[in-house]
């Protein structure tokens, strides 16, 4: 017993002297700080056709980097997550969720926002179609949902296949290839039967 007690006894006293040490271990180690300035990075897009130079965090966000950044507003900001799609911009030819991806790994890449498809005087064709079919309602949704079926009219034109697409020799538009590629972008108003009628026009395939 005699033994097990001073076995013990050196444990807990041993402990205290380490847990005492311990503050000492880390002031003689601090971490090194990075000042904000060093922390920025020079970043360049062409956006909508126009050049822009920005110093950005590395940590911004392609979205918010348009948004607070370049002004951008009519690229809208929903969940933040990639999950409904109001987010969706046109970079290199291909549509994106912007706010899943860093600006700074588009350095030097082209983005198409919604400002840059039509103006109010010259309207894009999906946009027009989008108002002959009332394919929107509140319209928070709307920009992400045109960038992305502009998008899928040029994948099903390339014969990009879907999950869907029966004959992957002969992409074609129906509406179920319509739907399972929009299907990423969420409208809470449901107009989704609109905008598949909206873009069935654009593809010059309107149903009679």
């Amino acid at each position: 017993m005699s033994s097990d007690q001073l076995t013990r006894r050196g444990l807990l006293q041993g402990s205290a002297v380490l847990a005492a040490a311990a503050p000492t271990l880390s002031a003689a180690a601090p971490t090194p700080k990075t000042s904000g300035a060093n922390a920025m990075m020079p970043v360049e897009l062409t956006v909508n056709g126009r050049e822009v130079h920005l110093q950005l965090d590395p940590r911004t966000s392609l979205l918010d980097a348009l948004r607070e950044h370049l002004h951008l507003t009519g690229t809208k900001k929903g969940c933040d997550h990639g999950q409904c799609g109001a987010c969706t911009v046109i970079v290199e030819g291909r549509r994106i969720n912007s706010c899943l991806t860093l600006a700074v790994m588009h350095d030097g890449e082209k983005v198409t926002t919604i400002e840059g498809l039509g103006t109010p005087d010259h309207l894009h064709a999906m946009q027009k179609a989008f108002i002959v079919h009332d394919g929107y309602q509140c319209g928070y949704c709307t920009p992400g949902q045109i960038c992305s079926a502009v998008s899928v009219l040029e994948e099903i034109e390339a014969g990009i296949p879907s999950h869907v697409t029966a004959d992957l020799n002969d992409v074609a538009i129906s509406d179920a290839e319509l739907r399972e590629r929009m299907s990423g972008n969420i409208c809470r108003c449901a107009a989704y039967p609109n905008i598949i009628a909206a873009m069935r026009d654009v593809a010059g395939e309107a149903k009679a």
